[in-house]
């Protein structure tokens, strides 16, 4: 693929300066550009390596000298990291997946493809599924019984999705995600110690030994469109209920989602995070690496949590958390501060209890 710099500047809505007309092959970091590449040069601080590269045109921030930076030609855009976004999806060479449906392939014959659909090797797809028209299906994927996935879905190597899953479109989900596996539900024949802990706040909790006996999930996954899970993801079916899941939503690799969650529209799900069964999220969440959401709780709309936050209580919108348990990010922080003046504190304290203890002599 290649473009000239002010067919990408036309693309993406930003502004071409010039040699215009140099062909682009390729994005670069600003030390490692070749004479092909637009080097991403977005402040200051990345722009001092141009000179270590041989880039002759780059992507400036809004006021760069492009000129005094040496370079031929440059694409000037007033939020260059969202440009970046649009850049990217037209030099993305894809993933080289075939056209069509390979032979080793295994569709069965009630399921139904719409226009367009590529399906890779070793792909199954179940009785009663539809796959929306323009969806690639890549190499070794599972779509269960009655699965319905939407317009222009890409699913990478590996992806498995349970029977009577729903899909809006666009989805996309990067190699390993499972949707519809079953939840994590499982009951003893009477209270547990588990329970018994969680009522006493863990001051009861010893328990005679006893078998868990599963509880079946009949509810599904429910997810809306131009949502995308990273690798190796997994969100839970329903126990009784759906599982569901808003437009826009986006999921880092190894998140993941219990029975019964409900999560509102373009929440940002980063990596290892994990949500316990039964909680609603609102909308435009942001759930850091390593967050960790407990059962039956409301995280309100604009909430976000630093990571390795652990969430145990509703938090009301708008708030900014942080910690174990999870507190308003300004009192964690201060919280930390006291924690370090600690050893300092406890020094003075003993300086303090020596001289009451031994009083000068000549007082």
């Amino acid at each position: 693929m290649a473009y000239t710099i002010q067919e990408i500047a036309t693309a993406l809505g930003a502004k071409a300066f010039g040699a215009v007309d140099i062909s682009i092959t390729g994005v670069s970091e600003p030390a490692e550009a070749g004479a092909r590449d637009i080097a991403l040069a977005m402040s200051e601080k990345y722009a001092v390596d141009l000179g270590i590269g041989r880039a002759r045109a780059a992507m400036l921030w809004e006021g760069a000298d492009w000129r005094a930076l040496g370079l031929e030609a440059a694409i000037i855009a007033p939020r260059p990291r969202f440009a970046m976004s649009g850049l990217t999806a037209m030099m993305d060479a894809g993933q080289g997946f075939g056209a069509g449906i390979h032979p080793s392939a295994v569709i069965d014959s009630t399921a139904r493809l719409g226009d367009g659909v590529s399906v890779g090797p070793l792909a199954v797809i179940s009785a009663g599924a539809v796959i929306g028209a323009g969806s690639v299906i890549g190499p070794q994927c599972f779509i269960g019984a009655q699965v319905s996935l939407g317009d222009n879905a890409f699913l990478r190597e590996g992806v498995k999705i349970g029977a009577r899953v729903r899909i809006g479109a666009g989805f996309i989900a990067q190699p390993g995600a499972t949707v519809g596996g079953d939840g994590f539900s499982f009951v003893t024949p009477e209270p547990s110690g588990v329970e018994r802990a969680r009522a006493s706040l863990g001051k009861e909790a010893v328990d005679d030994v006893q078998s868990y006996a599963r509880i079946h999930s009949l509810g599904s996954v429910v997810i809306g469109d131009d949502v995308e899970l990273g690798a190796n993801a997994c969100i839970d079916r329903g126990t009784i209920r759906d599982t569901v899941i808003g437009n826009g939503v986006k999921f880092d690799n190894l998140a993941q989602v219990g029975h019964n969650v409900s999560i509102g529209n373009n929440c940002l799900i980063c990596a290892q995070v994990g949500i316990a069964g039964s909680t609603r999220i609102g909308r435009n969440v942001v759930l850091g690496g390593q967050s960790g959401i407990s059962d039956n709780l409301f995280i309100g709309d604009n909430v976000i949590t630093g990571g390795a936050t652990k969430v145990l209580a509703n938090v009301p919108a708008g708030r900014v958390m942080l910690g174990y348990p999870a507190v308003k990010m300004d009192s964690q922080i201060e919280i930390y501060k006291g924690l370090r003046r600690l050893p300092r504190l406890f020094r003075d304290v003993a300086a303090l209890k020596k001289a009451v203890s031994k009083p000068d002599d000549n007082a």
